[in-house]
């Protein structure tokens, strides 16, 4: 009786997970059967795979990267090169910032540095979009840079706001290597500087593999940000506010919107593949050892 119980608890519990699965994975789905498709076609009707053709992607592809609103090789570009030096910023100071703390958690300042890490991640983008816009054109008058509109600007808020996670995952992580090692180097004559790259940081490439992952798809798919730091009519774009191109007042182009959309996230979607073990040991590890 109670095998046959935990069969029919199993069963219902696929049948949930299946659902749950189809209903994630539809709005993908639509993104790439439509991108196989005509104008026509899709607002005839978006569900239908009939009327798809691998033609007709190729067209749909031809003709979104070649279209010089777009410019998707420059969007890509630009995107990579936010995306590559934010998440090299975010790794480097992000450990530096979690070692510190661990290492001094039993001191206040520590303690109330960490816990402004942590109150940061539950206040929403919304609520300082606008202040924010404002604060990064005083501090580009300030220092001299253009922080709106441009590459540096972009980095900078994304090293901002994605430097709480990244604090917070490393700080569990880091409070589980032993400070012995730490001794140990600084008995032999090593820099707190060395013990940091020499010691600590390799020993933290599970867990900062994980968060660079977590952050490279939330930065390269983000589409708020950018739009409003580098602005829909500005030279630099990311690859979501590219997509924009393809958006009229009065007709939208949804097989090249569609189209535009699947070549942006397929980059991620490989990098998720090939990563998905490590964020789950990473996270796992960070867990445990916090």
């Amino acid at each position: 009786m109670v095998g046959k119980k935990k069969r029919n608890n199993g069963i219902i519990l696929t049948l949930v997970g299946i659902l749950i699965a189809v209903y994630i994975l539809f709005p993908f789905y639509l993104v790439v059967m439509n991108s196989f498709k005509k104008q026509a076609a899709i607002v005839a009707n978006p569900i239908s795979v009939a009327n798809a053709s691998f033609a007709q992607f190729k067209t749909n592809i031809d003709t979104v990267v070649n279209n010089s609103n777009f410019n998707f090789w420059y969007a890509f570009g630009t995107s990579a090169l936010i995306t590559i030096l934010s998440l090299v910023l975010l790794a480097v100071l992000g450990a530096m910032a979690a070692w510190v703390i661990s290492r001094n958690n039993k001191k206040k300042w520590a303690t109330a540095i960490y816990m402004v890490f942590i109150a940061s991640m539950i206040i929403p983008f919304q609520v300082v979009m606008l202040p924010l816009i404002s604060t990064f054109r005083d501090v580009g008058k300030f220092v001299g840079i253009s922080m709106l509109q441009s590459v540096p600007g972009a980095i900078f808020a994304y090293c901002g706001f994605g430097g709480a996670m990244t604090v917070f995952i490393l700080t569990g992580f880091i409070k589980g290597v032993p400070y012995d090692l730490e001794e140990a180097a600084a008995i032999d004559g090593c820099s707190p500087e060395g013990t940091f790259f020499k010691i600590i940081f390799p020993l933290l490439t599970p867990v900062v593999t994980t968060v660079t992952i977590l952050n490279g798809m939330w930065i390269w798919n983000d589409y708020l940000l950018p739009s409003l730091m580098l602005g829909q009519n500005g030279k630099v774009k990311t690859l979501p506010v590219a997509v924009q191109a393809f958006v009229g007042s009065y007709v939208k182009q949804w097989d090249l919107i569609l189209t535009a959309a699947l070549l942006a996230i397929l980059p991620m979607i490989i990098v998720f593949l090939i990563g998905q073990k490590q964020i789950m040991h990473g996270m796992v590890e960070g867990a445990v050892k916090g």
